[in-house]
């Protein structure tokens, strides 16, 4: 099991070229993998390293240090299933939805909604979209009916969501819970993040804190960084 030293590293927001440069989030990830230094690496899949470098990015320096104890447990949190880009995606767009400005509230249920068309014969993930959509519409109506009325029987194929439209859904959502005039910013795009690792977890079927036998690197060893992605 991962364990955490007492000097626990020092992230900020941008890419590194090395550890010297400072870290961030996905590039301590994959350090702890033993792959190459990277803020892209192949332990932790596609869409949830986006999500966590975004939330890494979109955290002022204050904040960003909560983000540290999950680290360990992206590693090894990959897969091809599609149902992992539903559900992450979908969390994502639905946590926005009901406090993103109102311009972009309009876009997230678009998302949303091309969601929940294609897990619908996805029995694994279906129930969990559907939740998760039925709130986030509840709480934005208005962009509901505008996104019924503009993607009317649309439909993407899998190929297109996996690459373009949750990509994009999670990128709308994380700035737009980054902009949200609501005091709990932070806390909002934390708990973002240890709910969508916590449900890849669940869906790949491996418990958090099994991810490596490596430990994190102190502060010392990583030091401070400047943004910058």
């Amino acid at each position: 099991m991962t364990t955490l030293p007492e000097l626990v590293p020092v992230l900020s927001a941008g890419r590194h070229r090395n550890p010297r440069k400072g870290a961030c989030f996905m590039e301590l990830a994959s350090f702890l993998a033993g792959e190459r230094w990277s803020d892209h690496p192949a332990c932790t899949h596609p869409l949830l390293a986006s999500l966590a470098r975004l939330v890494n990015d979109s955290l002022g320096d204050a904040d960003r240090g909560r983000l540290v104890t999950l680290i360990p447990d992206v590693v090894g949190l990959t897969g091809s299933d599609l149902d992992l880009d539903l559900a992450i995606a979908t969390r994502t767009a639905a946590a926005a939805l009901p406090v993103a400005p109102a311009t972009r509230q309009n876009v997230l249920a678009v998302g949303l909604l091309t969601a929940q068309r294609l897990a619908a014969g996805r029995p694994g993930v279906r129930e969990l979209v559907d939740d998760l959509c039925g709130a986030g519409f509840a709480a934005a109506p208005e962009a509901h009916a505008w996104a019924e009325r503009y993607a009317r029987g649309a439909v993407v194929s899998e190929r297109t969501y996996r690459r373009q439209t949750a990509p994009h859904t999670v990128a709308y959502a994380v700035e737009g819970i980054a902009v949200a005039c609501v005091p709990d910013v932070a806390d909002r795009l934390v708990h973002l993040l240890e709910d969508v690792v916590a449900d890849v977890a669940g869906r790949v079927g491996r418990p958090q804190h099994e991810a490596s036998t490596h430990v994190l690197p102190s502060g010392g060893q990583v030091g401070a960084v400047s943004a910058g992605r």
